[in-house]
């Protein structure tokens, strides 16, 4: 672990490879699991101000789900989250013609409909940040789905942090990512 700022960063970060590989995984993340995509309170609000204009890119199911839970829900542990279909997959994915599954706030941004390209944990995958209250936890989660992404990952030599370079800037800003940078560079 290494200190940047006020976060504290896994050095798996830039010891471990990803690189998304939908046409194997066919985007398991969004659909397997216990729990909705961590949100945080801005995004709360976020969503239920969206909503009308994500909705027809949405699936009935998902539909179904967000007008019974809400936007967004409380689990039993206090956590905001998405809400889910039947217990497992988040109420925003939507499945491309070859049965991947994307998620349909993301579509609704590449279509130019909406502004905000989705909630930032979704963003940050495989990239897990804890807030404290004096520094934020910043960590690989590491999935057995994501097995393709790290083959993928180090085949072509990405490291996670420069796989989700675009979030990590959204998330900490563009002098925290250079920083982040440095140390790479003085860790190879």
């Amino acid at each position: 672990m290494f200190q940047l700022g006020k976060t504290i960063v896994s050095e798996d970060l830039i010891e471990k490879d990803f690189m998304c590989n939908l046409s194997q995984c066919k985007g398991e993340c969004c659909i397997s699991g216990e729990a909705g995509a961590p949100l945080n309170q801005e995004e709360v609000l976020i969503l239920k101000k969206i909503y009308p204009e994500i909705k027809p890119f949405l699936r009935k199911e998902g539909i179904k789900a967000i007008e019974e839970q809400g936007t967004s829900i409380t689990s039993d542990f206090g956590e905001l989250e998405t809400p889910l279909v039947n217990n497992s997959e988040c109420a925003y994915l939507i499945f491309t013609k070859n049965n991947t599954a994307i998620c349909g706030i993301e579509e609704a941004y590449n279509k130019g409909v909406i502004s905000w390209k989705k909630p930032i944990s979704c963003h940050l995958y495989p990239v897990r940040v804890k807030d404290y209250r004096e520094f934020a936890a910043v960590n690989y989660h590491k999935w057995s789905i994501c097995s393709d992404a790290c083959s993928l990952g180090k085949e072509l030599q990405i490291p996670v942090y420069k796989f989700v370079k675009e979030a990590l800037i959204r998330k900490f800003g563009e002098d925290w990512y250079s920083e982040l940078e440095n140390v790479a560079k003085d860790y190879e």
